[in-house]
């Protein structure tokens, strides 16, 4: 897939790290990182608790975020239907600047990520580091066009855009993940 935006970078095993230029203002990027509404427009929905410790649900309903009816692909179906949630705790919370939570597993391993935001002179840098994904290549490859295509939609709501349907693109994505771990 040729994507108009950079691949994230595997900096490290079981660490990805995206950038992205965002139109801002740096307040507006921090809504849209911890609003639960303005968050479910890109990523997920879900209470979030403003002060480390705080608990982060994440409800995901993927099928709804580019206003395409789509299917959930099989491989992904049976582990979560549109609606499924992770919990985890707030690690840093600094306004407007940082935020970073874990991201529970299913099978009781705790991933985390951190978003840490840098006002520019054409907008804003966001820094988004997916760390401790452990080494099972089919999560780092999921976790990859995930974090990929929700960027990828979160700017087009930025810019009011029509964004791009989930499950298609993120299905793009998992091929150049896939090619981007063998390297």
């Amino acid at each position: 897939m040729t994507s108009p935006q950079p691949h994230g970078q595997f900096t490290s095993p079981g660490e990805v790290r995206f950038i992205r230029m965002l139109p801002g203002p740096i307040e507006r990027i921090w809504e849209y990182l911890t609003d639960p509404e303005k968050r479910g427009r890109w990523l997920a929905r879900g209470s979030i608790e403003p002060w480390v410790g705080g608990a982060n649900r994440l409800e995901f309903h993927n099928t709804r975020l580019s206003g395409q009816l789509e299917q959930i692909p099989a491989k992904y179906a049976a582990d979560c239907q549109d609606g499924c949630g992770f919990t985890g705790r707030i690690t840093r919370w600094e306004p407007p600047h940082v935020l970073a939570h874990t991201w529970d597993e299913t099978d009781g391993t705790a991933s985390e990520v951190t978003f840490e935001l840098f006002p520019t002179a054409d907008g804003v840098t966001l820094v988004l580091t997916h760390r401790r994904l452990g080494g099972n290549r089919d999560l780092q490859i999921s976790v990859g066009a995930g974090w990929h295509t929700h960027l990828a939609i979160l700017l087009a709501k930025l810019q009011g855009k029509t964004p791009p349907a989930f499950w298609a693109t993120h299905a793009l994505l998992e091929e150049d993940y896939a090619a981007i771990i063998q390297q």
